[in-house]
């Protein structure tokens, strides 16, 4: 038969071990080791906003060889960091009259970028010069997102076979 004063007594004793043995426990987790501190995860690196140019052709009724040559190398034109390439359909001029601007300032230039959704834009201007024959190419790679042109080349030309043979040159040195 079993003593009940030796059950009472072993049950007291291993309540008093019960809680020696949690504290035990709980100063050994509290002494080990830290739990490692999770990492992380690094975000990808942000990808760069997709740069897109709108090219305008030129036009000019004094001197359409020369706008055909302007606008074939505007066309073909190849500017670093430019992601998608679109080629309009009309002129500066119709462009700036759809969107009721026509002054060559950078709000007008800006409204055109935005409007056409390209973040550049590179154009020709051909306008006549002092005499008859002369006439004046200006190329402009226009920065919509900073409102002011990036680069700007200009040159005037005796004749438009002259300016039919330079236009490649002025438009590479605007776009460079």
């Amino acid at each position: 038969m079993i003593d009940s004063k030796l059950v009472v007594k072993f049950l007291r004793m291993s309540g008093r071990y019960g809680v020696i043995s949690s504290y035990g426990a709980l100063s050994m987790m509290a002494c080990g080791p830290a739990r490692p501190v999770p990492v992380a995860p690094t975000p990808p690196a942000a990808a760069r906003p997709a740069v897109r140019l709108a090219v305008i052709p030129a036009d000019s009724d004094a001197f359409p060889r020369a706008a055909r040559a302007v606008s074939a190398s505007l066309s073909s034109a190849q500017i670093a960091g430019v992601d998608a390439t679109a080629v309009s359909k009309v002129s500066l001029e119709v462009v700036q009259l759809s969107i009721e601007c026509v002054d060559p300032t950078d709000a007008c230039y800006q409204a055109i970028g935005r409007s056409m959704s390209a973040n550049r834009l590179l154009f020709a201007r051909i306008d006549p010069g002092a005499t008859r024959r002369q006439l004046r190419v200006t190329v402009t790679l226009y920065d919509v997102d900073a409102g002011s042109a990036k680069r700007t080349a200009e040159k005037l030309f005796p004749t438009e076979d002259q300016a039919v043979a330079g236009a490649a040159s002025l438009v590479a040195e605007a776009t460079r």
